[in-house]
């Protein structure tokens, strides 16, 4: 089904309206209103002033979004992925280095979205502040719309777990509502003051940054980077709808902004005087320059946009968060895929991280104005470290001095950017920061904690089953040791050449001998057919020994024990395995096929201390990323053993570096009275 999503077509494009384009495309309910917080009030607005701003606007959208997203790193799709972790797989062989720009700005993007469902549906909602609906007339409490968003998001948040696809279906037809209107309105407040059409000159972009009309210089690009920060999701969501549906619908999308833009600007210019708004420090133009008949329809719709905005952001973190469990950047969380395209994905721990966080923000901030000053620092940072990336990959593809001389144009601009969002820090922008680094320490702890594992795990880690085939058949037959169980199963990943951790070895003959008639090792690889489900199964010449290695598509359960117990059946009537005779049982056709013992090894850090040959930094990653691991998606959960017999077992996490705890023999006593001599 992925492959309707290649091709531009209508159905398409409405689906990319209804999950790509949520959060750029409410960016007019509050960046017109952020400008004119910069200059104080409406009274202190003057027409070279509103223009200016427009055009940064329109040339910011222009060179960032179109430019840079659309038109050159859409091209740098992994397998029709997008998203920075993507570009980085796709970069990540030239240079080590290159995984820290990776790390930070998906740590950043992460952080970021927090923000954008707080500020979009705050922003909507606070429209019906003052407004009747039949016999219904809200106040002008902000606790009342602090309740509604609070409402709006939990309901939300709660319909994730339906797919992307149901909610693009939904909300396709409502964006392009939204859009449309967008335009309508536009045009309509354009048609008062034409003179604002000036600002599509670049000149007056560049004059405005250095006019006393702009009382805070260079910072009033803190307000403008307002206008594209949902240009890294339409990066992120290409994979959830093709990059031509995206292709298709941004210049529709654009001019309807650029429209909106232009006829918010000639309402202000027009009301700049106007004693009902002169005095005013915070109004929302976007409401303000509708017709009163209109007021509640733009209302009902700003709120839908708006959830689709925050849909927009929740949808690239899924998809940003697979990404990074599979480059190994965070721990492994159990993703489930409500519909047959692969990239649609749902991760519900990333889902209620985001809910409780962005709660927190609406609760903090409580104002739209106050989560304004907030939001964007992130997305700069993000947007820089796309720009890192992406200079290596156009490296690829052209003359690696023309790379760089792009790459520097972009990065240019956005550390322009950056350095004035930087003033949204002390208003605010810590709250993003702050999530960001813990993100980011979280990403540094499990990558690097696997890496200096791998570094310290030495060959002798790793065993070969093929030596110790005899030692297991002959464990199996062994009379003399009672059966531990039938089916003794490892959950471990089997390499090449039959290679398998030693502490799995360890824990079948060293700690207690486990008698088994048959030992499987079995090994569960993930494939893109969303529902195949193959096996194969290798005796390695035995009737007692078999490497499983399971193939399931991402949408089949990781229902082990179901699959299992269908392998021994049909290997047991072909003959390859001895039949187990099961004299006590509920279920009418197992008599062949013995009980079931599920072995899942942990690892333990506790032994780190023990070995003198890792460094105290080291330790402390390794002993990280095992915390991690014992804290996220359970084994049992993830291989569908809940209701299975499974053993946990602790095992060291270096079996062969415990040299330094060997003793040294100094003496041997041979009777009581040389000891008491010698003492």
């Amino acid at each position: 089904m992925k492959a309707k999503f290649e091709k531009i077509s209508l159905a398409g494009m409405l689906i990319a309206l209804g999950i790509v384009y949520g959060d750029i495309g409410t960016s007019p309910l509050y960046v017109m209103n952020a400008i004119i917080g910069d200059v104080g009030s409406m009274s202190n607005v003057t027409p070279d002033y509103i223009i200016g701003s427009i055009s940064l606007i329109f040339w910011t959208l222009m060179i960032i979004t179109t430019v840079k997203y659309v038109l050159i790193t859409m091209k740098a799709d992994n397998n029709h992925e997008g998203g920075i972790f993507a570009l980085y797989a796709l970069v990540r062989k030239n240079a080590k280095w290159l995984v820290w720009p990776a790390l930070i700005g998906g740590a950043a993007l992460l952080a970021d979205g927090t923000l954008t469902p707080a500020v979009t549906v705050t922003s909507a909602i606070e429209g019906l502040k003052g407004q009747s609906i039949g016999f219904i007339h809200f106040s002008n409490s902000q606790t009342n719309v602090l309740i509604i968003t609070s409402c709006v998001l939990l309901v939300l948040f709660l319909i994730q777990r339906f797919g992307t696809g149901i909610i693009g279906n939904s909300f396709g037809p409502v964006m392009l509502v939204w859009f449309s209107f967008l335009a309508i309105v536009g045009i309509i407040n354009l048609l008062q003051y034409p003179a604002v059409l000036k600002a599509f000159s670049p000149y007056y972009a560049i004059e405005i940054l250095f006019s006393p009309a702009n009382k805070v210089g260079i910072f009033i690009l803190g307000s403008i980077f307002l206008a594209t920060t949902g240009a890294e999701a339409l990066y992120s969501d290409m994979g959830h709808v093709g990059k031509k549906n995206i292709y298709g619908t941004w210049p529709f999308v654009y001019s309807a902004l650029i429209l909106n833009y232009l006829g918010q600007g000639a309402w202000i210019i027009k009301n700049a005087h106007n004693p009902q708004y002169a005095g005013l420090h915070n109004t929302n133009p976007f409401y303000d320059m509708l017709p009163g008949h209109w007021r509640i329809f733009a209302i009902a719709l700003a709120a839908l946009a708006a959830i689709i905005a925050s849909q927009a952001l929740i949808t690239g973190s899924f998809t940003l968060v697979d990404e990074a469990i599979g480059l190994k950047f965070l721990p492994r969380m159990i993703v489930h895929h409500p519909s047959n395209v692969r990239s649609q994905i749902y991760i519900s721990t990333v889902n209620w991280f985001l809910c409780i966080v962005t709660f927190m923000v609406v609760w903090l901030f409580r104002s739209s104005q106050h989560m304004e000053a907030a939001y964007g620092l992130a997305i700069t940072v993000t947007m820089l470290m796309t720009t890192v990336l992406l200079f290596e990959y156009m490296s690829t593809k052209i003359k690696r001095w023309l790379a760089f001389v792009i790459a520097l144009f972009f990065a240019a601009i956005e550390v322009v950017f950056l350095i004035a969002s930087l003033v949204k820090f002390v208003h605010g922008g810590y709250v993003t920061l702050f999530i960001m680094f813990g993100i980011l320490y979280v990403m540094i702890i499990w990558y690097f904690g696997n890496k200096r594992r791998d570094h310290y795990e030495k060959e002798s880690e790793y065993v070969s089953l093929l030596d110790y085939r005899d030692q297991l058949s002959e464990l199996s037959a062994d009379d003399s040791i009672p059966l531990y169980t039938s089916n003794l199963v490892y959950m471990t990943k089997v390499k090449n050449n039959y290679e398998i951790k030693r502490s799995t070895m360890y824990s079948i003959l060293d700690k207690e001998p486990k008698r088994a008639k048959v030992y499987w090792f079995v090994t569960v690889n993930e494939t893109n057919n969303p529902y195949e489900s193959n096996y194969t199964a290798d005796l390695l010449e035995t009737k007692n020994i078999v490497d499983v290695q399971l193939y399931l598509g991402f949408r089949k359960q990781q229902s082990v024990s179901i699959y299992l117990h269908q392998i021994v059946n049909y290997l047991i009537e072909q003959g390859v395995v001895d039949p187990q005779k099961q004299h006590y049982t509920s279920m009418k056709h197992r008599g062949n096929v013995g009980d079931f013992k599920f072995v899942i090894i942990n690892e333990r850090p506790s032994d780190l201390a023990l070995n003198t040959e890792i460094s105290a930094f080291d330790r402390q990653l390794i002993s990280g990323r095992i915390f991690l691991q014992n804290i996220t998606a359970s084994p049992i959960s993830w291989y569908g053993l809940e209701f299975s017999s499974v053993l946990e077992e602790s095992s060291p996490l270096f079996i062969t570096m415990q040299h330094d705890q060997y003793l040294v023999q100094r003496k041997i006593f041979h009777s009581i009275h040389s000891r008491k001599k010698r003492r």
